[in-house]
Formats: C-alpha cells, sequence, structure tokens
C-alpha cells in the first residue's frame, strides 16, 4: 500500500497516527528533457542580515533654530557614527529608516535626542492575486465614449455612471464631473504601462524598490524578471480605466473592457509593494510624501498591517495637514481588529460589502471603520495576459474550465489520454508518448496538483485537464510553485469529467489564454470605489478642503445596517450621486 507525505488538498491535511517506514523508491522512464524542467528553483536568499541588523525608523526630537532637512541630516549623522546603516530620510516627520545592530539599537535608545526607534514593519496588500516594456510617456486626450458594457456592478452601487452619463449612452456627459483635474495617487503594487485602460489617465510614478521612475508591477523571482499579480493595476484601474479602452476580455464580455469610476482623473502611481505584495512602513512613509509633493488630491492604499506605527501615523497627519485626502482598505481577515493605515484618524478606513450590499465575511470591522465600497468579485483591469483562460473542446463540444494558478499559457492539441489520479508518471499508461499528448487526470487520492502535473509532464503531456471529483465546480485549484515548468492545465467539472473519460483517445484541444481583466475580492477593491467617488466629488466643488470632502463622503453615504454609524459599514456604502450633489451645494465658490 502506497503512503504519500501530502495528504490533502489546498491546505487541508490528513492526520496519520502513525507513519510507517516508506518503500524504497521506484525508479521510473521518464520522457527525455522533463526531469530538469520539472525540478523547483528555490532562493536562498534571507530577509535576515547576516549580522543580524534589523530595519528599523528612528524619530528625532526636533531641533531648535535648524531646519527640517539639516536637522534630519544631523540626525542620520549621529546613527551612523553608533554604525546604523541609513537607507531613507524623512525631514517632515524627523525621522529616518536605517538597518541596525542590536548594539546600535541600544545606542540610539540611550540618545537623549531620540524620541522613539520602532520596527520598519511589514506591510501586505489586501486582497492579492496570484501570477523592460517602455512606459507610457505623457498623457492621451481621455476617450469620452464607450459602451454601458464597461459599467461594472460596483461602478452602479455607488452611482458613478448617474454623475457622468445620466442618460445612459455610453459617453461622457458635456460638463458632468468626472475627475477633471484631480489628482489620485495609487500606494501599492505599481502598475502594467502596456494596458490601454489607463493610457490618458497616468502622469508619473515613483518606485520605491527599484529606486527609479518607472512604477512597473514587476521584479525578479529566483533571478528571474516577473509581473506581479496585478493588484496595483485592478486598484488604479477601478478608478481610472477610460471609456472605450478595451483589451483581452474575456469571450462574451464587454469588448471595450471596464470604465473607472472617476474616467478623467489625473494618476500617480507610487510602487512599494513587491510582485508577492510585501513592503515595508518607510517606503509607505515615502510615498504619502512623494504624493504631497506631486500635489495629489487623494491617496489611495489598499495595504496595510495590523500593527500601527507612530512614524507612519505622523507621515499621514502631515499628509492630511498638506490638503490630502488618505483612503484606506481595513484589511480582509473578517475580525474586529484594527488595521492600519486605515485606523489612524486623517484616513478613510473602507470595508467591503457584496452585490447585495450585504457585508462581505472577509471584510474587517470595529469603530474605525469610515465607508463601504463593493468588494466582491469586482472585475477591473490586470496585468496584461495575467488572468488565465481556460476553454476544452472534444469532439465539437467545449466545456467551460478554470486555469490552474501559475499554469502556463498556450493552446495545445493532441490525443486525450486518461491518467486516473496521476500518483505516477507511469499513471498515464500506453497511451502516454513522449511526442505529447493531453493528460486527463483526477482529482483527489490525498496528492497535490504540482505532483499529478509533475508526473504528467514527465509522461510527456503537453496540456493537462484536471477533473473535479465532487459537484463544488471546476476551479479555484493551484500549482503552488511559480518558479517550475508547467503546461497549459486547466479544471473541468465532475460532469464534463465524466464526459471526457468516454472520449479517451480522441484529439482534445486545451487553450489557456491570457485575458487583461480579472475578478477579484476584498478590501483592496472597495477601497479605489470610494477613492473614485471622491474624485468625482472633488472635481464638481475643487475649492473644498480635503475635511469638507471627507464629511461629504459620509454624510452623503447610503445607510446600511444599523441606522447611523456602526461598526461594519460606517456610515455606509460610498454614492457618487447624491455626494457630488452635497458638494455643490456645499460649495464655497460657484461649482463649475
Amino acid at each position: 500500500m502506497k503512503r504519500w507525505v501530502w495528504l490533502g488538498l489546498l491546505g487541508g491535511a490528513v492526520a496519520c497516527t502513525k507513519v510507517p517506514e516508506r518503500p524504497p523508491v521506484e525508479t521510473e522512464d521518464v520522457c527525455p528533457g522533463t526531469e530538469e524542467m520539472s525540478l523547483p528553483t528555490r532562493s536562498q536568499s534571507s530577509l535576515d542580515a547576516e549580522d543580524g541588523s534589523e530595519s528599523v525608523l528612528i524619530t528625532f526630537r526636533p531641533r531648535v533654530s535648524a531646519s527640517a532637512m539639516a536637522s534630519t541630516d544631523a540626525f542620520a549623522e549621529d546613527a551612523r557614527r553608533v554604525g546604523a546603516h541609513v537607507s531613507h530620510r524623512f525631514p517632515r516627520i524627523n525621522t529616518i529608516a536605517a538597518n541596525v545592530t542590536p548594539e546600535a539599537r541600544a545606542a540610539l535608545a540611550n540618545n537623549p535626542d531620540v524620541l522613539r526607534v520602532e520596527p520598519n514593519r511589514p506591510v501586505h496588500a489586501f486582497g492579492m492575486p496570484s501570477l523592460s516594456p517602455s512606459l507610457w510617456q505623457g498623457a492621451l486626450p481621455p476617450n469620452t465614449r464607450g459602451s454601458t458594457g464597461e459599467y461594472t456592478d460596483g461602478l452602479k452601487a455607488v452611482q458613478a455612471p448617474q454623475v457622468w452619463d445620466a442618460n445612459g449612452d455610453g459617453e461622457l456627459d458635456v460638463g458632468a464631473p468626472s475627475g477633471t483635474n484631480i489628482k489620485v495617487c495609487i500606494i501599492d503594487s505599481g502598475w502594467d504601462s502596456r494596458h490601454p485602460e489607463l493610457a490618458a489617465a497616468y502622469i508619473g510614478g515613483k518606485d520605491f524598490l527599484d529606486g527609479d521612475d518607472e512604477p512597473l508591477d514587476q521584479g525578479k523571482v529566483d533571478g528571474v524578471l516577473q509581473w506581479g499579480g496585478g493588484h496595483g493595476m485592478h486598484t488604479a484601474a477601478t478608478i481610472a480605466a477610460q471609456l472605450g479602452a478595451g483589451a483581452h476580455v474575456r469571450p462574451g464580455e464587454e469588448p471595450n473592457g471596464v470604465a473607472g469610476v472617476a474616467p478623467t482623473v489625473s494618476l500617480l502611481v507610487a510602487r512599494v509593494l513587491n510582485v508577492n505584495g510585501d513592503g515595508n512602513t518607510a517606503n509607505v512613509i515615502a510615498a504619502i510624501d512623494w504624493c504631497v509633493s506631486q500635489g495629489a488630491n487623494i491617496a489611495s492604499l489598499s495595504l496595510g498591517s495590523v500593527a500601527d506605527s507612530d512614524a507612519e501615523k505622523l507621515a499621514f497627519e502631515k499628509a492630511q495637514e498638506a490638503g490630502v485626502l488618505a483612503i484606506a482598505a481595513t484589511g480582509n481577515r473578517g475580525t474586529n481588529e484594527t488595521s492600519y493605515p486605515a485606523g489612524y484618524d486623517t484616513v478613510i478606513a473602507v470595508g467591503a460589502v457584496d452585490s447585495n450590499s450585504a457585508w462581505a465575511p472577509f471584510s474587517q470591522y470595529g469603530d474605525f471603520v469610515s465607508l463601504v465600497g463593493p468588494g466582491v468579485g469586482v472585475l477591473s483591469a490586470t496585468i496584461v495576459g495575467g488572468a488565465p483562460y481556460g476553454d476544452v473542446q472534444a469532439a465539437g463540444t467545449r466545456y467551460a474550465s478554470e486555469p490552474l494558478e501559475y499554469t502556463a499559457v498556450g493552446v495545445y492539441t493532441g490525443k486525450m489520454v486518461y491518467c486516473g489520479l496521476g500518483e505516477r508518471v507511469s499513471s498515464c499508461g500506453q497511451g502516454a508518448t513522449c511526442d505529447g499528448f493531453v493528460a486527463l487526470v483526477d482529482r483527489g487520492g490525498g496528492i497535490l496538483f504540482q505532483e499529478k502535473a509533475r508526473n504528467a509532464i514527465r509522461a510527456g503531456a503537453k496540456a493537462i485537464i484536471i477533473g473535479n471529483n465532487t459537484t463544488e465546480g471546476g476551479g479555484g485549484f493551484t500549482l503552488t510553485d511559480p518558479a517550475e515548468y508547467w503546461v497549459p492545465t486547466t479544471a473541468v467539472t465532475l460532469a464534463s469529467t465524466n464526459t471526457l473519460k468516454g472520449l479517451a483517445g480522441q484529439d482534445v484541444t486545451v487553450d489557456v489564454s491570457g485575458l487583461d481583466y480579472l475578478r477579484q475580492s476584498g478590501t483592496s477593491m472597495a477601497t479605489p470605489h470610494v477613492a473614485g467617488v471622491a474624485a468625482l466629488a472633488w472635481s464638481a466643488c475643487p475649492a473644498l478642503t480635503n475635511v469638507q470632502l471627507r464629511a461629504v463622503l459620509q454624510e452623503s453615504a447610503h445607510d446600511l445596517g444599523d441606522t447611523g454609524k456602526d461598526q461594519k459599514f460606517g456610515y455606509g456604502l460610498v454614492q457618487a450621486k447624491a455626494a457630488v450633489d452635497l458638494a455643490k451645494l456645499r460649495c464655497p465658490s460657484p461649482a463649475p
């Protein structure tokens, strides 16, 4: 009887009371070259420095008769003298970021000029999906004509088309507020300059990871340059995607793509998250400072940490004093737990609701919640080709399928071979050939999908179909490791699996192509809906202050849950038409 180390799928493991000794490993014949291709590559890099140093934020007491810059330079020199390696200076908040050894940290703590030393805590994207082009130089005139098919459920839920397309003809109404002259700064994972949805909106960016002015959602993984998951692209397009600028969409969906809540805003992009959706406090502080320096009106942050930071809090206070309206996600733990920067008083904290305006169970809640926005199954732009779409065709029939996470993209037609559970290379039997075939593999058996795929590939498979063994659907599966060599791999429902088994031996086509739009869920997706509505209301009355605009958004929201402000919905679901009307009513000068 075979024993397997992994006894479960997608995190579900079966406990064993006794694990017997493993039998000798049998040697199997594999197709030439496939053994090397399917070996995973691992990075030996570590976030911990060899000398035991840690990254910290050091805040000093202001020095009398010295400018903020001069004081910060002096502080940095003080830190260097005790062995700190300074990486960032933040004159506005008398803070520097540095790597320090335990000895250096102790010396700084004893310095009477040091107010505090705190960790440069990690921050993460809220709602991260799984997965050197030229950067666009200069903005194009925005499109004013498209299709009402671009109006997503989220867009309609926040009333955006009612503001700039009141007659519903798919065109921007002349003179209607649509975000013009409002600068929105996205602090996230960067963007994809190849995507047409943001070509007219983008006016500049900064990459705080690579230290350049090209904030592309790209980075090296095990030495290989890869595109990220598109988190920043998705949030940016929710705000700024323009009409009629479609890219590659799923068959049957609107060819013009999607429209943003405020389709004529000016977009600034600050990249602080790597391709895995991870970042740190110092870069968030640097990014909000940069947004201020670029004249941003609104900062949208779909990221955070459950720990607060005094330095970060001060940075957002300074941003508010400079006139910026900061908006951030509450987080996706579904708990009564405050995340930051959403939890600071100077930031609008955004939770998520579904298409029925019901509270999303993943949305963090508490007294800090200000507003909610659509955050379940939100359709928006992603990295070009970053949303795989699967299509299986056999005997003239198409079968709906869902690609596995990290699948290769491509089209292959070949004889289909049934490989059972795929527990061995030999599972595909005599039908397998190194010249290529389509492997049909059952889900289950306590074997990870990546093991099934490796065995099929070693047997010669050029494409793989995973057959579900339950009625729950055909997807949500992963190949686990993005660094391995994979072939187009997609999953079908139980009903389709049973039909396809009867077609073994016939030619089957597996087509996994990359789409440019993706549905995602999270408070990350809700946050840009609120930022977009803020841009619409502000463009209706630019004379409003950021504090006045926040009041407009909260007072015009659609109350949900308990009457008045509550822990799950805050003041309610943000409403563009109501917010624009209230902004015009309160405008201290005639609204445009």
